[in-house]
């Protein structure tokens, strides 16, 4: 049997990491012959949906048992649904948490009793240590939006925009899933590079691709997809995302107009 265990480091003799989605690395070990492999997680900023693509990562390479220090609770039901059991409030080296987990084939989190002020100085820090990293990430996203902005403003013209964007829905469109699957960010870069592009003219459906592809295709992340998910299911998932963004920018646009008539 193969468990999954969120650890600060690629090693055994590494932390338990205190939240499930924003873990360094995934331990994958097979309990069986005793070996594990290091996953790296692609998705240790934290951004939106990070906890549902983790899951997909610990599940995909076979694990039927997860150990935490701490897991939402959508992300343990979405565990439960796919038959994978989560077991949180781990503490200590990712080696003391399996070896305890052999022993006992079960670690429960230390039970908080509601008229006994205990607090657990470990979780404690390791909390406020896993807050400071997440707004460490957050603050270059912010001042990045404010540049982003003023860069946009600065170095792209109108009459750039208009040679490539000729007006043509079909092409423009093209063009703008094509610029949404190459460049890479935070998805919040994207509504102001979008929001920008309306300003200069260009169309609804082609801002709408960009956005869709740059969310969903990432070719500058696709050699850490391959590795975490294999080259066949990271190109086939880039490639549909890319193909599909095109209609559900036509659709988009169309409901729009038709709630915005309904509405006026």
């Amino acid at each position: 049997m193969k468990i999954a265990v969120s650890s600060d480091g690629s090693t055994l003799d590494a932390k338990v990491a205190s939240r499930f989605s924003t873990a360094k690395y995934l331990l994958i070990i097979d309990l069986a012959i005793g070996d594990y492999e290091a996953v790296p997680n692609p998705f240790t900023t934290g951004q939106h949906g990070a906890g549902v693509q983790t899951i997909v990562l610990a599940v995909s390479r076979g694990a039927k048992v997860v150990l935490t220090g701490h897991a939402n609770p959508s992300v343990v039901n979405k565990f439960k649904s796919s038959g994978v059991e989560v077991l949180t409030g781990i503490t200590g080296t990712v080696r003391d948490a399996v070896e305890q987990y052999k022993t006992t084939s079960s670690l429960k989190a230390p039970e908080i009793k509601p008229k006994a002020a205990v607090i657990n100085k470990s979780l404690l820090v390791d909390a406020t240590r896993s807050s400071a990293r997440q707004f460490v990430n957050l603050l270059p996203i912010l001042i990045g939006v404010v540049l982003l902005i003023g860069l946009f403003t600065a170095f792209v013209s109108e009459d750039w925009l208009t040679s490539v964007f000729s007006g043509s829905v079909t092409l423009d469109t093209l063009w703008g899933a094509c610029f949404g699957s190459i460049f890479a960010g935070n998805p919040i870069n994207s509504y102001v590079i979008g929001g920008e592009l309306l300003k200069y003219g260009v169309s609804l459906f082609a801002v709408t691709a960009f956005i869709v592809t740059w969310v969903t295709v990432g070719l500058v992340q696709l050699p850490a997809e391959i590795a975490a998910f294999g080259r066949r299911f990271a190109l086939l998932r880039n490639g549909l995302s890319f193909v599909l963004a095109i209609p559900i920018a036509f659709l988009t646009v169309l409901v729009v107009n038709i709630l915005g008539r309904w509405i006026s």
